[in-house]
C-alpha cells in the first residue's frame, strides 16, 4: 500500500503520531518521526528494529523554520526523496478566554498552526519538483464546531482546514493532495488524566458509544496517504464515532 513511499510524521513519537508511523511502515513506507520527545522517540526506534519496521527519529522543533529548513534538508539527504508529510503534532493548554494568558495563546498558535505551515512551506517545494506528494493535516471537530475552553486549540484547528483547502487548490497541479483529519475524543495519554466520570460523558456523546483509539486515526491517515485517496483533495474527514451527527 505504500510501499517505497517516504512519510515524515511530525509528533510521531507517542500516541496517534506513534501508531500511524507502525503502520504506515507496516504497510511498506520508509518514516522519520520529528518530535520533541528524545526518549519516546528512542523506544519508537528500538521497537522498529526488533520488529523489522523502517523507522527512524529526528529531533525536531517544528515552531523554528529554519530548524525545519535542516531537518527537512536531512531527512532528504537520507531518504532521498518525501512522499507523505503528516503534519500531526498538536498541543493544548486550554482556559476560558478570560483566564487565558497571551502565552497560553502563542504556544498553542506556535505548534499547532504555525509548525504545520513550517513544515509544509519546507517539504512542498521538494513534492512539487516531483509532481507527487501527499500531505495529510491533524484538524480536530472542535475545528469545526469549537469547544468551551479551548480558543486558542479551536482557532488553530480550524486554522488547519482554512489552510488545508488553500493548499489543495495551490499544490493540485503538481500531483499533491492535501486533506484534513478531524478526530473526535480519542484514547491517547492525555485521557489518562481526564477522571473516569468526563471519559464516560464523552463516550455516551458519541453514537458508538466508545473513545476513539489512537489506531482509528492513524488508519484515516494511511488512506489519505495512499493512492487509494488520488481523488480526494481539500477534504476534512471526520473520525469522530458520530459525535456531531
Amino acid at each position: 500500500m505504500l510501499k517505497g513511499r517516504n512519510v515524515i510524521i511530525t509528533g510521531g513519537a507517542n500516541g496517534i503520531g506513534k501508531a500511524t508511523a507502525i503502520l504506515m511502515a507496516r504497510y511498506g513506507a520508509s518514516v522519520i518521526c520529528w518530535d520533541l520527545d528524545e526518549a519516546s522517540g528512542k523506544k519508537l526506534v528500538e521497537y522498529a528494529a526488533s520488529n523489522n519496521l523502517n523507522i527512524r527519529f529526528a529531533l525536531v522543533d517544528i515552531t523554528d523554520f529554519k530548524k525545519v529548513e535542516a531537518a527537512t534538508k536531512q531527512s532528504i539527504d537520507e531518504m532521498q526523496h518525501v512522499d507523505v508529510l503528516i503534519n500531526n503534532a498538536g498541543i493544548t493548554m486550554d482556559a476560558t478566554l478570560l483566564k487565558m494568558s497571551p502565552e497560553q495563546w502563542q504556544k498553542v498558535i506556535d505548534v499547532n498552526l504555525t509548525g504545520v505551515f513550517n513544515c509544509t512551506k519546507s517539504i512542498a517545494g521538494h513534492m512539487k519538483s516531483r509532481n507527487y506528494g501527499r500531505i495529510v493535516n491533524a484538524s480536530s471537530v472542535v475545528g469545526i464546531y469549537g469547544n468551551f475552553g479551548q480558543t486558542n486549540y479551536v482557532a488553530t484547528k480550524a486554522g488547519v482546514i482554512g489552510m488545508t483547502k488553500v493548499w489543495a487548490r495551490e499544490f493540485g497541479k503538481y500531483g499533491i493532495t492535501v486533506n484534513a483529519v478531524a478526530p473526535g475524543f480519542i484514547r491517547t495519554e492525555m485521557i489518562e488524566s481526564v477522571p473516569e466520570k468526563v471519559v464516560e460523558g464523552m463516550e455516551q456523546k458519541a453514537a458508538l458509544k466508545r473513545l476513539g483509539e489512537v489506531e482509528d486515526i492513524a488508519h484515516a491517515y494511511l488512506y489519505l496517504a495512499s493512492d487509494w485517496a488520488s481523488f480526494i483533495t481539500g477534504t476534512v474527514l471526520s473520525v469522530d464515532g458520530g459525535l456531531v451527527i
